[in-house]
This record gives structure tokens, sequence and C-alpha cells, in this order.
């Protein structure tokens, strides 16, 4: 088993003291398929080297982070944003909403929440900060692109039984040269996003 990659350790939470919720998403890039979000509020104490941003992580990685990451939040929830919607809204204010989505799931209402990136929409009045590439900067956040990521790929592997031409269980619905070619010969799906340069 190869070594996980060394990093500079993963702040627990910006602010000290009061319930901290960490966002980020997951296919923003994709041609095809939602955009799956995470939230994730982290018990107090909660430490784990390996835990950095899902991109600089392997997918063994991130699929054997990812139980670690349920059993020691205090809560967290996955939702997502359709296709249609994401044609319907852009992709940028879709990720967001699936962001509201996710936070609204919580079972314990966070007193801040982290964004990854810097755009958001305030939710429920409850304070809020973008920090560009924060998943590689906050356990939360990164906790967050961990459930995002591999909850989307899960979906996507399914969706590929249904689509085996457009090689999802591969791309995940990211625009490789294959996925293309596919949409080139067998043209779209449901799950495409229409409102994207395919």
């Amino acid at each position: 088993m190869r070594a996980a990659k060394k990093h500079d350790p993963l702040q627990f939470c910006m602010n000290s003291g009061c319930i901290e919720a960490g966002c980020d998403e997951a296919g923003r890039g994709c041609l095809a398929g939602p955009v799956f979000a995470a939230a994730v509020i982290l018990r107090p104490g909660f430490r784990c080297e390996e835990l950095n941003d899902s991109k600089q992580l392997s997918e063994k990685e991130r699929i054997r982070l990812r139980p670690v990451i349920e059993q020691n939040a205090l809560c967290y929830a996955v939702e997502t944003c359709t296709p249609d919607e994401i044609d319907e809204l852009n992709i940028l204010w879709a990720s967001v909403k699936a962001m509201h989505k996710a936070l609204a799931k919580l079972t314990v209402t966070p007193e801040h929440i982290l964004i990854d990136g810097n755009r958001f929409r305030p939710f429920q009045n409850i304070p809020h900060t973008c920090v560009i590439k924060g998943d590689g900067k906050y356990l939360s956040i990164a906790a967050a692109s961990v459930l995002a990521k591999t909850y989307r790929d899960e979906y996507m592997q399914n969706l590929h039984e249904q689509f085996p031409v457009y090689d999802w269980t591969n791309n995940k619905g990211y625009p490789t040269r294959a996925h293309r070619e596919a949409i080139k010969e067998h043209g779209i799906t449901p799950h495409h996003r229409k409102s994207f340069n395919l």
C-alpha cells in the first residue's frame, strides 16, 4: 500500500468555541450527473493526519476515510442538484443550492459555516466564510470534500451500468476523450447537462 502524501496538518476550525460546519461540492466540471455537496460538523478534538483535499487523495484513500469521517462527525449530510437544476441555475448556483440542501439536513444547527471557494449565498442568517482552497486548510471542509466525492463517484459507477458506453465508471462524468467520443457517437442521455459544451 502506498504511503499517504505528507502535508501540513489541517486546522480543526476557524472559530474555536463555536459549532462550525464545513461545506464542499463535487462534480462541478462534469458533463453528466448531478453536482453533490456535503456539510460536516466534526466532533471537538477530532484529528486525522491523512485527511486532506479529496483531489490530493487516491480513490482508495478516500474510500477508507469516508467511514472515519462518518463515525467521527457530530453530524453530516450529502445532497445533490440534478442536471436539470444545473441547466436552470448554472453550475455555480446549483452547487450552492446543493450545499444549502445539505446544511438544512444537519441534525445540529451550525453557528458558523466554512465554504470551500469564493462564492456563496447566506444560509438562514448563519455567518459564513468563503475560503479559497479551503479543503486543503480546514478539516471540516476536507471531510465534506471526501464525502461529496465518494458519494458522487458511487452514484456515477451505479449509473454506468445503465449507460456503459460513456465509461462513467472511470471518468465519473468528466469530459475525457472517451466520454466526448461516446457523446458524438451515441448522443446524450437524460443525465447530461445540456447547458455544458458537450
